[in-house]
């Protein structure tokens, strides 16, 4: 069995999409033949936390964990924050990025969009390359693994290709520069930032994406690079995830949304929709439930707790990822978001598979493009354009006569939830551990080519 080196910052106990996507590598990758090491961080300040993630790592998976410094500590005292708060989705609001309201905010600002390049888990480096250097050489590491956001994890991964002479797979779960997370910086930090980014994807030896929009962005930046490196392995679910519990016959219409809302990522559509129903009565306030489960931001949350929603919405706060999947499972109707920038259309949200996986019907905010593709191929509900309330109340008015008629939804009445099997099977996480094998399959075989030449 060879071995890889997967680095990662986010891996439990770290909470949140992101950790899924490796935990699920680490997790399958052994039955396609690569036995899966992981350098990971050790004293992180986790935007979430998930004590029960731990227990899904194989017990035979090695885990090194090392120092970091992060500075959010320093900027929440700086900017009078208090300790703990979710710097990343308690200060951008529903007009789009972040804006510091002020002095000291604007301050601290400038020197994370100054000094945090690429990101601020920039501090990790100092760690994480002689550590990975040591397991290289203790557990005769074949092939390096890398996952980002944070790309301080790409960085850790070219320094150690370059020192080892391994192969190193980038994996990208969203675009570096440019994208809608991305600080804004001024131009000199810009031009360091963009230099990172160019120089890490053409000495890596392949590309590997999360969702084919970051491929597009990248041949975009950098139109001589060879399209060829870049390989698209979607995101998915595991079906053992999902505990086999009997479909619910709830009394309300539940209507469900797990994870983060901030900035432009927020249900003002839906609440909007729902406003309108209720108070025309075409929906009755005593057969609709909104439950809402995740991290919020100050905008998102005001619009939650309008007077219009009381008795309607329920806010969860944070789950763990078990209680998180049975929620979804004791749910009539799920609710994707899709973030609102340029690369709107092609953005694919990690939780549609999750939710595709939990057989229940949705109703996703998003504009033509990926997203809404893969939910009209996998037959798995309605779309609607993000700002479409008219559409809006047209779609959640059609699932509720359906609840109502039936007490469940489903059955293909109008053509909006008609579950295709052949086509979600493909998006399950083993299937996607296989993809990545073969890519490490074709880049050692390559490697090992040119060692004999």
């Amino acid at each position: 069995m060879r071995k890889v080196l997967i680095v990662s910052y986010y891996f439990p106990p770290s909470g949140g999409p992101g950790v899924q996507r490796v935990l699920k590598f680490v997790k399958y990758l052994p039955q396609f033949g690569y036995k899966p090491v992981v350098l990971t961080v050790g004293d992180a300040d986790f935007p979430a936390i998930d004590e029960s993630l731990l227990n899904e790592i194989p017990n035979d998976v090695r885990v090194v964990r090392t120092r970091i410094f992060e500075p959010y500590d320093a900027y929440r005292k700086l900017t009078g924050k208090k300790p703990g708060s979710a710097v990343d989705v308690e200060n951008i609001p529903s007009g789009g990025k972040k804006k510091a309201s002020g002095p000291m905010e604007k301050i601290a600002d400038l020197v994370r969009s100054t000094f945090f390049i690429p990101d601020a888990r920039v501090g990790w480096l100092f760690t994480a390359v002689s550590a990975g250097m040591k397991i290289i050489e203790e557990e005769g590491i074949d092939a390096i693994y890398s996952s980002s956001p944070p790309y301080t994890a790409s960085l850790i991964a070219k320094s150690l290709k370059k020192r080892s002479g391994k192969p190193w797979v980038m994996g990208l779960r969203d675009p570096w520069t440019g994208f809608i997370s991305t600080p804004n910086r001024w131009f000199v930090p810009a031009a360091i930032d963009r230099y990172m980014e160019r120089d890490s994807v053409e000495r890596a030896d392949a590309v590997e994406i999360a969702w084919e929009g970051i491929g597009k962005d990248l041949l975009g930046k950098y139109p001589g690079l060879d399209r060829n490196k870049i390989v698209y392995i979607p995101n998915g679910f595991d079906s053992e995830d999902y505990p086999a519990i009997e479909r619910p016959r709830n009394e309300r219409m539940t209507i469900t949304y797990t994870g983060s809302l901030y900035g432009r990522r927020n249900p003002r559509t839906l609440l909007d929709a729902v406003k309108s129903l209720t108070a025309s009565g075409k929906i009755s306030r005593d057969k609709i439930r909104l439950v809402f489960a995740g991290r919020f931001g100050a905008d998102v949350r005001a619009m939650l707790q309008e007077p219009e929603f009381d008795g309607i919405v329920e806010e969860k706060g944070y789950l763990p990822h078990e209680e998180s999947i049975k929620l979804l499972l004791e749910s009539d109707l799920l609710v994707l978001i899709v973030d609102e920038s340029e690369l709107s259309s092609e953005i694919v949200p990690g939780k549609v598979f999750e939710y595709i996986g939990s057989k229940r019907p949705i109703i996703a905010f998003a504009p033509q493009g990926a997203a809404a593709e893969i939910i009209r191929s996998t037959g798995a509900g309605a779309v609607v354009p993000p700002e479409d309330l008219s559409k809006a109340k047209e779609a959640l008015e059609s699932f509720y006569v359906q609840f109502r008629e039936r007490g469940s939804i489903g059955g293909d009445r109008n053509g909006q939830f008609a579950p295709r099997e052949e086509v979600i099977r493909n998006f399950e996480r083993k299937e996607a551990a296989r993809k990545l094998s073969t890519l490490f399959n074709k880049i050692l075989e390559k490697d090992h080519g040119q060692a004999n030449r």
